[in-house]
């Protein structure tokens, strides 16, 4: 069985730009670097070809991969996200009770996940810990340096 791909619509979206990218211009780009390595003749010693055929080889891959995800995707209807509870395409806002540290984040499926972007996955310790929980509640997550207890402060889409 596939595993499940959770993805929100911006997830989605981006993933097909990128797809298009990918399929259009870095193909025909990679194609060009091949032809003109042809140029220099002898292949077996020519590294601009090993290195453009390298780079097709993994446009071709990502084009797969990407593939593959979309049609495995799950999307998150999130104006239909119950905010009751932490679920997947909640932003929430969360208290480190020892520490006293407040932080907010997205939960989103694993494929989307970029804390530059405060967009956990929901495979993650944290959401594990907080998903299905009301505003409120307190909760153990597991942690490498151990557990942690956080508060839910608010749940929001």
């Amino acid at each position: 069985m596939a595993k499940e791909i959770l993805l929100t619509k911006e997830g989605f979206a981006e993933l097909e730009r990128r797809l298009l990218f990918l399929q259009t211009e870095a193909r025909s780009q990679a194609s060009e670097k091949i032809k003109k390595a042809r140029e220099f003749g002898d292949l077996s010693e020519n590294a601009e070809y090993d290195a453009a055929k390298d780079e097709q080889a993994h446009v071709e891959r990502e084009i797969k991969e990407i593939s593959d995800t979309l049609s495995a995707a799950i999307l998150i209807d999130e104006s239909s996200v119950d905010i009751k509870t932490v679920s997947v395409g909640c932003t929430v806002k969360i208290q480190d009770l020892e520490y006293d540290e407040k932080l907010e984040f997205k939960i989103v499926g694993n494929t989307e996940a970029d804390s530059s972007k405060n967009k956990i996955s929901n495979e993650s310790p944290i959401a594990q810990a907080i998903l299905g929980k009301k505003k409120g509640a307190v909760c153990d997550v597991l942690s490498p340096s151990g557990i942690m207890q956080v508060k839910i402060l608010s749940i929001n889409v």
